[in-house]
């Protein structure tokens, strides 16, 4: 693994531009001549619709085209979207109530877009939205996550939209019915808004025979599959871009109804048309993340070893399937379901249901944050009521090192892993010695200090293949062509970095293109923390078939055979030849006999496994009794990432995945009213964390290379935000345990924690 050693804290090339107002983002490209559209949406969460007036609308100043769903399906368009379903326990399918693009007969949810119009201006655009009449018939609101209630869609009973189960239930049935203690507790995940620093937007215009889409999202092929379907043409009449992106965490790696009603404007008006979110209507509309609720119980030896576990699960859909809605909180939080710990006797059922709220999908992690969040929370349940030290029941409890490869009940096989060795480190970096003498300082002040801990595994997910194409081009630079997608994690720089280091490049003579569907015809985009590892793979590959086919030109010009000449990731060389070219003058060589064939090395690999990276937080809150405000003091990572290739990015990735993480937990509380109203639509109302709110986050590694992949890597980008949740709660926990609070669930708010204080406990038993 030598050849992987290299990895340099390098700063992020991308940051110059991005800092000094030189991004391209969506809105900053699109044609000036372009047309604005707005999308009119509904006001009321649930309503029968009896009318839909646009005439007045579309005569309006300014106005070009005006939109409903009558309009879309007049124009010959697909207006059902797509939407991923599981299997159910009985072995049907789960529910697939149409979603149409703009909503039809009903309203289901505040926000739903109701009809597009588009104008010269926006101000115009918004006038005439002003002359849409809506008519409508209230119904009842369905908030619970639960059967019955008005239903959201007629042909699904109870809201229901699947019971899915995955395990022995009978094993782990009677493994509780042996045991000889039983922990048991309720966990609550609340629901947030992805709120990434870009709204979603995006663009379409015509270029000649074909349509140019350009969408701020997270990979350009499922975009382009979807924009095909719904506007039932050739997918190769359609180039798509992803231009620059201010964040995604899963939310915009999904289709989205505005995307096809633009791009069917410009086709239909044969000019640009050009549609951006704002906050609110962000807030409104984009896929929201988590929003369940667990009922966990663990089984006991004598020896407090877990001999079963079992988690009962409700979630919340929205209003309709999303694209991955059904599968998140089924398929993929059982990817680590019993997370670090050695049992085999598991049972998970999950029933997912439909409200009158926006849809639900992949937030930061996507079901593995949720997962763990749950069994992390009722391990610390169960030490506090065996009264066992919290380290040491995990330390029994642990996966041990001569146990790997593992294969889980759940079906997933871990490489690698030293988790005590990591739980170790943890243990000496966040001083846990030192602790209780911070308690009784704080005690001392009348302020309640808790330790929260969190030993979290994620398993990367998407598209384990991916390619990579590298252009040697004429000004003497290197561009390397990658079908991953950066929404702010610094690809850019780590893809450059790598080819460097492979082939001793210069980086700064190596640029990275991405998110072009005319110029990379096939890829994955970024997803599930899957695009370092996927795409240096596939780098990997292309370097290889690089080094081939320079090997071969080079025996010639060597003068001597192909197999005698080695590459040492920066010169070929040879016995009996003075001659030790670089890949740029080996490229030059080959340009300068007209051997185009040589300027340009593509390659597709497929990793044959995941990998899967895990950690310890430790984590120190601060609660204030006399006012309910929480403070997270100390924050502490040790991770277990494998060989790093940046470890100034990992770390980057961690810090923004701890905060998002302790934004759910203190600060993020997602609120409707009775009716379905958003209440929490703007920033006045719904609290983000800011820098305040974050104390200093040490990290360091302690790797454990992963068999999965010959770079011995793991992904990064989702970890942070998989060990926080639990990590902070736990700490909440701790800290109001000696006032008698036995359930204590996030948001931890200033209202939240101070009533649970003056309510004195409410025992989750």
């Amino acid at each position: 693994m030598e050849k992987f050693g290299k990895s340099q804290p390098v700063k992020r090339v991308e940051d110059v531009r991005f800092l000094t107002g030189a991004g391209r983002y969506v809105d900053d490209l699109a044609p000036a001549n372009a047309l604005v559209a707005y999308v009119f949406r509904s006001p009321v969460a649930h309503a029968r619709i009896t009318s839909l007036e646009i005439t007045e609308a579309f005569a309006a100043e300014g106005v070009r085209a005006v939109f409903s769903a009558a309009e879309l399906e007049a124009a010959g368009m697909t207006i059902a979207m797509n939407g991923a379903v599981v299997e159910n326990r009985d072995g049907t399918k789960g529910a697939a109530p149409m979603r149409p693009i703009l909503a039809k007969d009903k309203l289901r949810y505040v926000g739903e877009p109701v009809a597009v119009v588009v104008a010269d201006t926006m101000a115009q655009a918004k006038d005439a939205a002003e002359l849409i009449v809506l008519d409508y018939e209230d119904l009842p609101a369905k908030l619970d996550v639960a059967p019955g209630g008005a239903l959201v869609h007629e042909d699904v009973a109870d809201n229901l939209a699947f019971d899915w189960g995955l395990g022995d239930a009978a094993a782990t049935e009677a493994a509780f019915a042996e045991a000889a203690h039983r922990v048991r507790l309720e966990v609550d995940d609340n629901r947030i808004i992805a709120n990434s620093m870009e709204p979603r937007g995006c663009y379409a215009e015509p270029e000649g025979d074909r349509l140019h889409v350009a969408i701020n999202g997270q990979g350009v092929w499922v975009q382009k599959s979807q924009l095909a379907r719904a506007l039932g043409v050739d997918a190769e009449t359609l180039r798509v871009t992803n231009p620059d992106v201010g964040g995604g965490f899963g939310m915009k790696g999904m289709f989205y109804p505005e995307y096809p009603v633009i791009a069917h404007a410009a086709r239909h008006l044969n000019m640009p048309v050009r549609w951006m979110s704002d906050r609110t209507e962000a807030m409104l509309s984009d896929n929201g993340g988590r929003d369940l609720v667990s009922v966990a119980e663990l089984a006991f030896d004598a020896d407090h070893r877990i001999t079963a576990y079992r988690v009962r699960t409700r979630c919340n859909l929205g209003a309709y399937n999303s694209q991955f809605g059904q599968p998140i909180q089924t398929t993929l939080f059982s990817r680590v379901l019993m997370g670090v710990y050695d049992v085999q006797t598991t049972w998970l059922q999950v029933e997912g249901y439909y409200t009158n709220t926006t849809q639900v999908d992949a937030y930061r992690g996507a079901g593995r944050p949720e997962a763990i969040y749950v069994l992390e929370r009722v391990m610390d349940r169960a030490a506090r009521e065996l009264s066992v030290d919290p380290w040491e029941l995990r330390r029994k409890n642990f996966i041990k090192p001569d146990q790997f490869p593992y294969r889980t009940a759940t079906d997933e096989t871990y490489d690698v892993g030293d988790f005590d060795k990591v739980m170790q480190r943890a243990m000496k970096e966040a001083d846990v010695t030192g602790f209780p003498e911070r308690k009784q300082a704080d005690a001392e002040k009348g302020k309640l200090r808790g330790i929260g801990l969190c030993y979290y595994i994620e398993s990367i997910l998407g598209d384990p293949a991916e390619g990579a194409k590298v252009v040697f081009e004429d000004d003497g630079m290197v561009t390397i062509y990658v079908g991953t997608q950066s929404n702010g994690q610094g690809h850019e720089t780590v893809y450059a970095q790598f080819l460097a280091d492979q082939t001793g490049i210069p980086a700064d003579q190596i640029q990275v293109v991405q998110g072009d569907s005319d110029l990379i015809k096939e890829g994955g985009g970024t997803g599930g923390s899957r695009s370092v590892t996927v795409q240096n793979n596939a780098t990997l590959a292309t370097v290889s078939v690089m080094t081939e086919a320079f090997t071969a030109f080079l025996a010639d010009e060597m003068g001597v055979p192909a197999s005698g000449i080695s590459f040492d990731d920066e010169r070929f060389r040879a016995d009996g030849s003075n001659l030790t070219p670089t890949m740029l003058e080996v490229a030059e060589m080959a340009r300068e006999q007209g051997r185009d064939d040589l300027l340009t090395h593509e390659a597709r690999a497929k990793l044959e496994a995941r990998s899967f990276p895990n950690g310890c937080h430790v984590t120190e809150v601060v609660v204030d009794p006399d006012t309910g405000v929480t403070d997270v003091d100390r924050y502490i990572v040790v991770d277990d990432f494998g060989n790093l290739i940046n470890p100034l990015l990992a770390e980057g990735q961690v810090h923004g995945g701890v905060v998002q993480g302790i934004g759910q937990a203190i600060t993020e509380r997602v609120a409707f009213d009775e009716d379905g109203q958003l209440l929490t639509a703007t920033f006045m109302d719904y609290a983000l964390p800011r820098a305040d709110d974050v104390p200093m986050i040490y990290f360091t590694s302690e790797p454990v290379p992963s068999t999965a992949n010959i770079m011995g890597m793991k992904g990064c980008g989702e970890a942070g935000t998989v060990g926080a949740l639990a990590a902070v709660a736990n700490g909440v926990q701790d800290a109001l345990w000696d006032r008698g609070v036995r359930q204590a669930d996030m948001p931890f708010t200033p209202l939240r924690v101070w009533e649970l204080l003056s309510n004195g406990s409410v025992a989750a038993e």
